[in-house]
């Protein structure tokens, strides 16, 4: 039996594990919405719905901590996004990169506040007065909620550009690679 690669096993397991469109549709709890949940043009890509979608993600994926695969889902409802495009982008904030992005948000805000201080010395002094909570609602979560909502909004404008930009060479590639094998074939065929 021959090793597979790990783009084929990933792959197998993806079409395994997906849910079915029989699947939504016979779900109980979905079934008042099945009809608009499962409309064509939230799950077809497209050039305009994976860059919405991708947006769309970024945004929800920075902007809500918990619960972000089913926002960006209801909300590429009326905003006619590409759902899976703005589920997979949700994983933009994971364990690994929040607490990198904590510190971005914090930076951020704090410097559109115009705060100064650093925050190591602050957190240290806190620590030792033994107000954490009072330290993170008075000093930190301000500038933080300020910088996530900063990061929010220009996450998503900047990935939406870039995918539409993708998007549009991945295409142009695709016509030019056409055409390359159609002059091919006529010159084979003269």
């Amino acid at each position: 039996m021959a090793e597979r690669g790990l783009g084929a096993r990933f792959h197998a397991w993806v079409g395994r594990n997906l849910p079915t469109r029989e699947s939504f549709e016979s779900n109980r709890w979905l079934k008042p919405i099945a009809h608009r949940i499962l409309h064509s043009s939230l799950w077809r890509m497209t050039r305009r719905s994976v860059p919405r979608g991708v947006a769309l993600g970024m945004f929800t994926g920075i902007l809500i901590p918990m619960g972000q695969i089913p926002a960006s889902a209801v909300l590429a409802l009326p905003l006619r996004a590409n759902v899976p495009a703005a589920a997979l982008t949700t994983f933009f904030t994971n364990p690994f990169t929040t607490p990198f992005l904590l510190i971005l948000y914090y930076k951020v805000g704090s410097w559109v506040l115009h705060l100064g201080g650093p925050l190591p010395g602050t957190a240290k002094k806190a620590a030792e007065d033994g107000g954490w909570l009072h330290w993170f609602a008075a000093d930190v979560g301000l500038p933080t909620a300020i910088g996530m909502a900063i990061c929010a909004v220009i996450g998503g404008v900047i990935s939406y550009f870039v995918t539409a930009l993708a998007w549009r060479l991945w295409v142009s590639r695709k016509w030019r690679r056409r055409s390359s094998v159609r002059q091919a074939g006529q010159i084979d065929a003269a």
